[in-house]
């Protein structure tokens, strides 16, 4: 998160507004709920780990353990029991 000068962003009219609220603190403001994006959206992330987790799912239900997984795609017991336990 970058500060910006309040200064430089809003114009004097609502500077002056806000003034009679707070002077010399910091303010954050948050971002409109609408604007706020899930995890994996901006990137492939959520994709990637979809078709990963498909994968080892196929694999175990192939007849794969869960250690042969947790070797394979280098994730702990716990994680490749959520994999393929999960209710789909």
């Amino acid at each position: 998160m970058r500060n910006s000068n309040i200064e430089e962003v809003l114009p004097k009219e609502l500077l002056f507004e806000v003034q009679q609220y707070v002077q010399g603190k910091s303010l954050y403001i948050p971002k409109i709920k609408d604007s706020y994006k899930q995890w994996g959206d901006t990137t492939k992330s959520k994709i990637i780990t979809s078709v990963r987790n498909d994968k080892i799912r196929l694999a175990f239900r192939e007849g794969s353990t869960i250690d042969e997984l947790c070797v394979q795609y280098s994730l702990s017991q716990e994680s490749i029991k959520k994999i393929v336990y999960v209710k789909s």
